[in-house]
């Protein structure tokens, strides 16, 4: 890695991945930023998995919300329903090794969701039972609205 590149990463991070992405087609391994690339690599992994845990609790709570408050849902409840199913079902689509991940954290985010349910439609937190009522498939499926 040269300085060069080095400078470029943090003063101009687009150029750096087309010059990058230029070094890497035509073999120029020599002149990688590979620490930066190592980098940016890890961290689109991590983002990933960020994202499936932050739409998961969300979507988590708009089912609970949807099926324990009924007598409010709305449009917008189904939309997001809709947004993060979808999105979630993308990620995992472009990334099928991410499912044992969506698996993994299915507990932890419900609990999450659960709270945040009872906080949102200030039902209390026993209104919501403590493992998951949604199955797996259930939670991906698209069109699925809790009885």
């Amino acid at each position: 890695m040269d300085t060069i590149s080095q400078s470029l990463y943090e003063t101009d991070f687009n150029l750096w991945i087309e010059q990058t992405t230029k070094h890497l087609i035509n073999g120029n391994l020599q002149e990688i930023d590979l620490k930066n690339l190592i980098e940016e690599i890890e961290s689109m992994g991590r983002n990933n998995k960020r994202e499936i845990k932050s739409r998961l609790i969300k979507l988590l709570m708009h089912l609970l919300k949807y099926k324990y408050q009924p007598e409010k849902q709305t449009r917008s409840w189904i939309s997001t329903i809709n947004t993060q199913r979808n999105e979630i079902n993308l990620v995992l689509e472009d990334s099928p090794s991410l499912s044992p991940y969506f698996v993994e954290n299915l507990s932890d985010c419900y609990q999450k969701a659960r709270i945040d349910a009872s906080s949102e439609t200030k039902l209390p937190l026993e209104t919501f039972p403590e493992d998951c009522p949604f199955t797996q498939e259930n939670i991906l499926l698209t069109g699925y609205l809790p009885d």
